[in-house]
């Protein structure tokens, strides 16, 4: 696929200044992000009229430059109908009408700008008119939930714009008078209807004719729930693809193949911030820590003032216990904008580490009453209730987490735990299961399992055993599942097994230079084991090495070698220190 990054250049700058028109202004602001994303011909530009010169994978800030804006050329492999831009109605538009709609609309008075369109008939009133409508319809959703059932609780509140929204709509699509910003909202609005499969067509004929609407491909990714539905799409061919494929392949935990998409992308958007926070998050999913945090320590560098993705840099500093930059990145957000779902749970995030629960939940909670579908918050907050041993809150926070992404395994996963701790294993083992449908290559996941199958309900060892061989072709780095492994056979009196899995386990705590019982563990049983078989310098070998520590153990591997060399000898051991005084 062939694309200069000239064409990608004016195609973005015509997009910013359509989608700005109609009011899509998170689309715009995307759009913008990648426009400075793209690198500069730097024989084209004097150094004093360039962008700041930084790091290769960040943005670069723009001053004037003698670039013209021109007319977006068609991309080389792509159709001309993707390429070709937008062209404004030919029909008279009443333009002091269409700004005074935009004004009220951009101050939140949505029923207004509604109203003030109510007799223009263009493609791009209608569009604002209808959008105005939803949002109004949306934000009046929102007041009926927090009077109704309180901040957070469950609501049947619905928008009562949808029905009247969607005959609308689906009349000018029948007559062949709807544009594609109208296809978007007619997904959009048949998406909140719950019809699946008509607002997927419409958003992929909205995307087709106008690509660059990044709002209408991420409603569209958002009905991507598995490969064979992404896979029947039928897509044009155009570079936004490549963006909306690379998301969705994270989406649906395919990180190998999003990180291959943004490392084509940043072949042309090569310091785009947005590319960069992305592939953190997908090095992220793959548990790459070390990487991923030098990657938003670069992030934030660029971008000081970047609050959205930062959560997900605070996740990360939470698992690697790094209070003080956890602390430093909570006061940096807060002072940058309090209020944001996202400073709200990186500051909770903080609490968290710091052991204040209570605190944390606050926080939380603060963060839904922001953004009621803010899913890490709910997540996050489950846990939170977890610490705390309120299993009822912690349940109703992971449910709440499922019911806006069924694909979310952490949420799976945190109800798995809250039943078990409960006591119901034969729940928690239907909740690991699901966690374990959703992100299969999680040795965590497979070890929750073993130990369902392995409580007094359930019972069922041999379950558990292939369970926690799962979790070793899984990477387990903490080696639970070969001790485990080990003991199970060990009780099933499958000493042959449970030695090679005491061997492997032994092995693995002497590369890491670990000690403990379970190597203590590890060593009387091998020991004991090879001695029965009469393998005695094997025997002698474990004895000798447990003769290093002290406890009772010790006083096994003397019995056993003094055992030992009576069996090879045929005398009692000449041991000095048994002899009487």
């Amino acid at each position: 696929m062939m694309v200069s990054k000239e064409s990608c250049r004016n195609e973005i700058r015509a997009a910013i200044g359509q989608l700005s028109e109609r009011c899509l202004h998170s689309a715009a602001k995307w759009a913008g992000e990648q426009l400075v994303g793209i690198e500069q011909d730097p024989s084209n530009f004097t150094p004093s009229n360039t962008r700041f010169q930084r790091g290769s994978s960040s943005i670069r800030r723009r001053f004037s430059t003698n670039e013209s804006i021109s007319t977006p050329q068609p991309s080389v492999g792509f159709s001309q109908a993707a390429a070709t831009p937008l062209r404004e109605e030919d029909e008279v538009i009443d333009a002091d009408l269409y700004f005074l709609a935009k004004s009220y609309f951009n101050c939140r008075e949505y029923r207004r700008a509604s109203h003030v369109l109510r007799d223009q008939m263009s493609n791009k009133s209608v569009f604002l008119r209808c959008y105005a409508l939803y949002l109004a319809g949306e934000k009046r959703k929102e007041e009926e939930m927090i009077e109704l059932e309180g901040s957070l609780g469950k609501s049947d509140a619905i928008n009562r714009e949808l029905i009247s929204l969607e005959r609308e709509l689906s009349a000018l699509k029948r007559t062949g008078a709807i544009d594609s910003f109208g296809l978007y909202l007619y997904g959009v609005v048949l998406k909140e209807k719950g019809n699946e499969t008509l607002a997927r067509a419409s958003l992929v004929e909205s995307v087709n004719s106008y690509p660059w609407n990044w709002n209408a491909w991420s409603e569209l990714q958002s009905l991507c729930t598995s490969i064979e539905i992404l896979n029947s799409l039928n897509l044009s061919n155009h570079w936004m693809k490549e963006f909306f494929l690379a998301s969705t392949y994270q989406e649906l935990r395919m990180h190998t193949e999003s990180l291959a998409k943004y490392e084509y992308l940043q072949g042309i958007f090569s310091f785009s911030n947005y590319i960069q926070a992305q592939t953190a998050k997908a090095q992220y999913s793959l548990r790459e820590f070390d990487q991923v945090e030098m990657m938003f320590e670069d992030l934030l560098r660029n971008d000081p003032y970047r609050v959205e993705d930062m959560d997900l840099y605070s996740n990360v500093l939470y698992a690697k216990e790094a209070c003080a930059a956890l602390s430093y990145l909570a006061h940096k957000v807060f002072l940058t904008d309090k209020y944001r779902p996202e400073s709200c749970c990186i500051i909770g995030n903080y609490y968290s580490l710091k052991g204040q629960h209570e605190k944390a939940v606050m926080y939380f909670r603060r963060a839904l009453k922001l953004n009621k579908k803010y899913l890490s918050a709910w997540t996050l907050m489950g846990h939170e209730y977890v610490e705390m041993k309120n299993t009822p809150a912690a349940i109703d926070a992971y449910r709440r987490a499922v019911d806006i992404n069924p694909c979310d395994y952490r949420a799976w996963y945190g109800l798995g735990q809250a039943y078990e701790m409960t006591g119901m294993p034969f729940y928690a083992l239907h909740y690991f299961r699901k966690s374990i449908f959703f992100l299969p290559n999680d040795s965590r996941l497979w070890i929750a399992m073993a130990k369902c199958y392995q409580t007094e309900q359930i019972y069922m060892l041999e379950e558990a055993i292939k369970c926690y061989k799962r979790a070793v072709n899984c990477n387990d780095t903490e080696g639970i599942a070969l001790n485990q492994l080990a003991k199970l056979h060990q009780k099933l009196g499958r000493d042959e097994e449970a030695a090679v899995y005491f061997e492997k386990d032994l092995e693995r705590m002497d590369s890491e230079g670990l000690q403990g019982p379970n190597m203590l563990e590890a060593l009387v049983f091998l020991a004991t084991h090879f001695k029965t078989h009469k393998k005695f310098e094997e025997a002698e070998v474990y004895c000798t090495r447990i003769l290093d520590h002290s406890g009772p153990e010790r006083e096994k591997a003397k019995s056993l070698l003094r055992g030992i060399r009576m069996e090879k000898t045929g005398f009692p051991s000449m041991d000095m220190e048994h002899f009487p005084l």
